[in-house]
């Protein structure tokens, strides 16, 4: 039976997927033996798992909403996992890859637009919004399952390291999408139970959650606090805080490597 246009994968989502699976055969291999083909291996190969995981991110959203009543996202092309097809594609995408690479950090994307008067039933609005951050931790778990499976041995340390700060990057967009502050997936879990006046008082504050959010991760205090549970999680899952440090060192390639990670990686040589 043919599949619908609307809940076909896009070519564009499988060309991001293809390319992310070759550079992460890169990443295993070796790369071409040198401190920087490695890197830019490595850069690759997370960048472009973290596209993926951010269409899949979207795509829950869109999927739990079909499943509640919202049949509109169909038409809208969010079955498709095309990020181009996003309301948010800025948001969504762009955004996101921008901070990862200026600052090493899983930035949650922009929702799709849901019709929410089509959902009927406040459990079904709060799944519709937890779809997304629950696509996160289960990334990342798929990420650290080689760590929590004790499965390390000959997996190359390159590869590790990668592996572990792309977990890294799912647990950050989790715990952050998941905070209940408006403008988040954590808020729209709780704002089916609040009432109208409540909803109508937060509601202008929504577009400004997130940057009120990076405001305060700004603050060295609550800087240490949420990255010390984000090292518990990973600690909890069996990453190491040197190992996605690595892994943070080789996504930067253009940066001097350390020579701890450079050594450990089996590059050889430093950048």
């Amino acid at each position: 039976m043919a599949v619908d246009a609307s809940r076909r994968i896009s070519p564009v989502f499988l060309g991001i997927a293809a390319v992310t699976a070759a550079a992460g055969w890169a990443v295993w291999r070796g790369g071409a033996g040198t401190g920087l083909a490695e890197g830019a291996a490595v850069f690759v190969f997370v960048t472009g798992a973290w596209v993926v995981s951010l269409c899949l991110h979207e795509y829950a959203h869109a999927r739990t909403a079909l499943h509640g009543g919202d049949l509109s996202v169909a038409d809208k092309g969010y079955l498709t996992l095309n990020p181009l097809r996003y309301t948010h594609a800025v948001l969504s995408v762009l955004l996101p890859v921008l901070f990862l690479v200026m600052g090493g950090i899983g930035l949650p994307g922009g929702a799709v637009f849901i019709e929410r008067h089509r959902i009927r039933g406040r459990l079904r609005h709060s799944l519709v919004s937890a779809a997304g951050p629950l696509t996160n931790a289960l990334f990342a778990l798929v990420c650290t399952a080689p760590f929590w499976l004790g499965a390390l041995d000959g997996v190359p340390a390159g590869f590790r390291f990668a592996l572990a700060f792309l977990a890294l990057l799912q647990v950050t967009a989790a715990l952050l999408n998941s905070l209940p502050v408006p403008g988040l997936d954590g808020y729209g879990v709780l704002e089916p139970w609040l009432s109208e006046r409540a909803r109508r008082r937060v509601e202008p504050f929504a577009p400004y959650g997130l940057v009120a959010v990076f405001v305060l991760l700004m603050a060295p205090e609550v800087n240490q606090v949420f990255f010390g549970l984000v090292d518990g999680v990973l600690g909890a899952l069996g990453v190491g805080d040197a190992e996605s440090a690595c892994g943070r060192d080789l996504y930067r390639f253009w940066r001097a490597a350390d020579p701890v990670c450079a050594y450990a990686a089996g590059l050889g040589v430093t950048r």
